[in-house]
């Protein structure tokens, strides 16, 4: 999941996980899974549809199984007047992105021809469970909880000076001085406030670079020191009451997060952190084929939890067992961490980094690309924009590593494929998922997410770098009219976003290119020192005559006896004055 979803789903999420549960004797709901079936039987028995969305790794989705979901009255209540419907919520990212703001678990009842009635975020205890299911039943007219979309709005393509201001403003008061991260309460990995910082400190800005080595040297007491995975978050502000559970996507933005500081801080710490995390993923979370698990559990069990089992050195954390693991195999996490091992490679030159991102890609290829060309999310399914982006991204990031061509070509299959499909009706923005076949009440409205135009907006402008393709940057531009759409841009990893997407579609990468065979020593060992350039936005090629013209090529390089690097402040130009040869 992308991280400015992740923080607003925590934020939901804490705010009610406030313990006030009734015992109760075990009892039993039968479950049944997401289909329109189930909004099929509910029709026909007159009842209501109660989605209960969980996830594997939630504590408190288990706490709410163990007492609220086997109170005697809550059971009763579903199994007269409910059919209800449990999922686990990373693997549906189509109902993941429409109700993230309501947090894990998430309590959502619907009528039987779709329409929502009531959301509610967080545990529910018993006594409240039983309380709201019934009145329900006594009054099925949709609740508070329950508002009408606003008609979807644009905005220009660009931020107007006085809109950047007014960001920054938001941003800079949002930040969090006696211990970084920004906001109040609960400290995490932000990756995009913390870019937009990472880049002001390179730029020269002293209190940029004091906010990033606070909030980096905070966030790495999320790091376990004895197998080295980062917690998703702290509960307490200053990063010392960590959540212990581990999730392949936030170990892959604490990875990329840590190595992009190395470069741009040259603080060597944050590449050891960035490497810790890496090797925990390495031992804990790959497969035997060379994909990534999705999570790890806090507890062992009921009467072990994380915070106890994890106090204990590695031997007898093994002697006691192992937290499970959740062995699905998601395409968009996966992907993030092909992308963060690229970034790991380009801070460190960890060679083992570089080639265990180009097998879980490749892995990615042959087993979850659609016939049609997009990506599933797992084993089954239909295509998403999150995994659809997220391989073209990851495919993106091994070409600027690599220079190898067929890398970018997988990503503009990627982008072409988005284009196509997940342009949204409204003429800004992209959609999350097509609504599927028989798809009633809400779900034929398609939710158009903030942070994945974030992503995509970013993933198009790099691409029209490497490109030169028109399309390419109308991609950028589309995602930016849904993004500066006026009170859109609320959340903080959201403002920052928008921020680092107005700027990277309003300037110039710094360019860099090698010229040389790649079989050529002294062109790998230039290309190996130009993909450690200090900048986030960057675009890097390798020139081998051998291959035939660049993908983009506008610049024109002198021929040279001698491989040699360049780098060009702008474009079109020969940049020979500012060639680095070897």
């Amino acid at each position: 999941m992308h991280a400015s979803s992740r923080h607003r789903l925590l934020t939901a999420t804490l705010l009610l996980c406030a313990l006030g549960a009734e015992a109760g004797p075990r009892a039993a709901i039968a479950w049944e899974p997401w289909s329109e079936a189930a909004f099929e039987l509910a029709a026909r028995q007159g009842r209501f549809v109660l989605l209960d969305l969980e996830a594997v790794w939630c504590h408190w989705c288990h706490v709410m199984d163990d007492t609220t979901y086997q109170d005697p009255r809550v059971v009763q209540l579903v199994g007269a007047k409910y059919v209800a419907v449990r999922v686990d919520q990373d693997a549906a990212p189509e109902l993941a992105v429409r109700y993230g703001d309501w947090g894990w678990p998430a309590t959502i009842v619907l009528a039987p021809d779709g329409t929502e009635l009531v959301k509610r975020r967080g545990y529910l205890p018993p006594r409240q469970m039983a309380g709201l299911l019934k009145a329900i039943v006594d009054d099925p007219t949709p609740g508070p909880s329950v508002q009408a979309e606003e008609p979807q709005s644009q905005g220009p393509a660009a931020l107007s000076s006085e809109r950047r201001e007014e960001l920054h403003r938001l941003l800079d008061a949002a930040y969090s001085e006696p211990h970084g991260g920004w906001g109040q309460g609960h400290r995490l990995i932000q990756p995009e406030p913390m870019e937009l910082t990472l880049a002001g400190a390179r730029a020269g800005d002293v209190a940029a670079a004091a906010r990033a080595a606070r909030t980096l040297d905070g966030a790495r007491k999320l790091v376990d020191p004895v197998w080295g995975g980062v917690s998703q978050y702290s509960e307490g502000p200053d990063w010392t009451a960590p959540h212990l559970e581990k999730l392949l996507s936030v170990q892959a933005e604490a990875i990329a997060l840590y190595a992009h500081a190395a470069v741009l801080l040259g603080q060597p710490v944050y590449l050891a952190t960035a490497q810790a995390v890496a090797g925990y993923v390495r031992q804990f979370l790959t497969s035997p084929e060379g994909v990534f698990y999705a999570s790890q559990d806090a507890d062992v069990g009921p009467s072990l939890t994380g915070h106890a089992y994890y106090a204990h050195p590695d031997a007898e954390r093994r002697r006691l067992g192992m937290p499970r693991v959740d062995r699905q195999r998601y395409s968009r996490d996966n992907a993030a961490m092909v992308t963060a091992l690229v970034a790991l490679y380009d801070a460190g030159g960890d060679a083992w980094a570089l080639e265990s991102a180009r097998r879980a890609e490749r892995w990615l290829l042959v087993n979850r690309r659609m016939p049609e060309g997009g990506f599933r999310h797992g084993e089954a399914g239909a295509s998403t924009l999150g995994d659809t982006l997220s391989v073209a991204e990851a495919a993106l990031a091994l070409y600027a590593s690599t220079g190898e061509r067929s890398w970018l070509a997988e990503a503009e299959h990627g982008a072409d494929f988005l284009q196509a499909h997940f342009a949204a009706k409204a003429g800004a923005g992209f959609i999350s998922a097509p609504p599927s076949i028989g798809a009633r009440g809400v779900f034929r409205t398609p939710v158009v997410d903030a942070d994945e135009n974030v992503q995509l907006a970013r993933f198009a402008v790099r691409l029209f770098a490497a490109t030169g393709r028109p399309g390419d940057r109308a991609m950028a531009e589309r995602a930016m009219r849904f993004l500066a759409a006026p009170g859109l841009a609320e959340r903080h990893g959201v403002v920052a976003g928008l921020l680092l997407a107005d700027a990277e579609l309003s300037s110039e990468p710094v360019h860099l290119t090698v010229v040389g065979a790649k079989d050529d020593p002294r062109a790998q060992a230039l290309f190996a020192a130009v993909v450690r350039y200090p900048a986030l936005f960057r675009r890097t090629e390798w020139w081998d005559a051998r291959e035939g013209p660049l993908p983009r090529a506008d610049v024109v390089y002198p021929k040279t006896a001698r491989a040699a690097a360049f780098v060009c402040a702008r474009r079109p130009a020969p940049c020979p004055s500012s060639s680095r040869k070897r």
